[in-house]
């Protein structure tokens, strides 16, 4: 039996009818009448009955045309793959992330993998709010939360890395009012407020469920502060200024911590919910492009390299995302003081 053979008994049952299956497969009617009965004879079954009117397919046609089917797929599947990597891949990758993080980190790492794949061409589309991504025409998301409900069950997640939210101030801060010995002593300090990626209806942005390394349970802790956004950006810079204790992701504040700009407070508590995430729609067959980009990109944030920020990185990175030095200094005048 070969693969003509299994395209064959699919072509009868598809069209019931011997005549209409020789022109499906663009041969000759005594040629599918001929082949079937040999089929038949090799496999001692009737795989088909045959009227006047109607060819119709027995228990062991039946059974026959299911597994063709799979095999057929099978061998188109296998094709496909062994073309693809004959060839340089190529097509266009539509993606979304988060502000931050996609400029930070996720930014420099698509420029070097459309780099070494030049055929590939790379949308991305910073946003706050996870987009559905099948309505939007995405291949995918690289976000910072896992999705629940609906979502959860239509698309494909996967981690591409750890990350945890952790407690910071600047020495500045520390040096005027201390740090925070305690959870309930963390409630008397002025606290930073980031309003940002509010999804949930009646979410609150100054409770903070902190946890305990190795312990599952959190400590919701009502915080107090003058100074909020919905940009965490300016509150990390409020942040560094001495403004107050931020709560922020490791991958955001890894080059202030490690030029010395921010110093982590009560050090044995986390907020570990902002793993690093790839969603995508669920495809039964993913294209190649799609399936080097996330090796790629899990190679690239493996063991969160946000930990392992050099002093170098730190400032090559706060340079990078920083404003120009001429817009941050104020415009001189030439009228004299008043």
């Amino acid at each position: 039996m070969d693969r003509s053979d299994l395209e064959l008994v699919l072509a009868v049952r598809e069209h019931g009818s011997l005549t209409a299956a020789a022109l499906s497969l663009n041969v000759a009617p005594p040629v599918v009448t001929k082949r079937l009965a040999a089929l038949e004879a090799q496999l001692g079954q009737r795989l088909f009955q045959r009227t006047t009117r109607r060819v119709s397919a027995t228990a062991e046609g039946e059974t026959m045309c299911e597994r063709a089917r799979t095999l057929l797929q099978g061998f188109t599947a296998l094709e496909a793959e062994l073309q693809e990597r004959q060839s340089e891949p190529t097509g266009l990758i539509r993606l979304a992330a988060t502000f931050g993080f996609g400029r930070l980190w996720l930014g420099p790492a698509l420029a070097d993998f459309q780099e070494r794949y030049p055929r590939i061409e790379i949308q991305l589309q910073l946003t706050e709010q996870l987009p559905d991504l099948a309505e939007g025409g995405f291949d995918g998301a690289i976000w910072l939360w896992e999705v629940e409900g609906r979502q959860a069950a239509q698309w494909v997640s996967r981690r591409l890395a750890r990350n945890q939210r952790v407690l910071v101030a600047s020495p500045r801060y520390i040096r005027q009012h201390g740090a925070p010995a305690s959870l309930e002593d963390l409630q008397r300090h002025t606290c930073l407020i980031v309003r940002e990626n509010g999804n949930t209806a009646g979410q609150r942005f100054d409770v903070w469920p902190l946890h305990r390394e190795r312990e599952k349970t959190a400590a919701r802790v009502r915080v107090h502060g003058p100074l909020s956004s919905n940009s965490g950006e300016l509150v990390r810079d409020w942040c560094v200024q001495g403004r107050g204790i931020m709560l922020r992701s490791l991958w955001d504040i890894a080059p202030q911590l490690t030029s010395g700009e921010l110093v982590r407070v009560l050090p044995g508590y986390a907020m570990p919910d902002a793993d690093i995430h790839w969603l995508a729609p669920f495809r039964p067959d993913s294209p190649r492009r799609i399936r080097l980009l996330v090796d790629f990109l899990l190679t690239q944030f493996q063991g969160a390299p946000w930990k392992n920020t050099t002093v170098t990185d730190a400032r090559r990175r706060s340079s990078a995302t920083a404003p120009p030095e001429a817009s941050r200094a104020a415009p001189r005048s030439s009228r004299p003081a008043r």
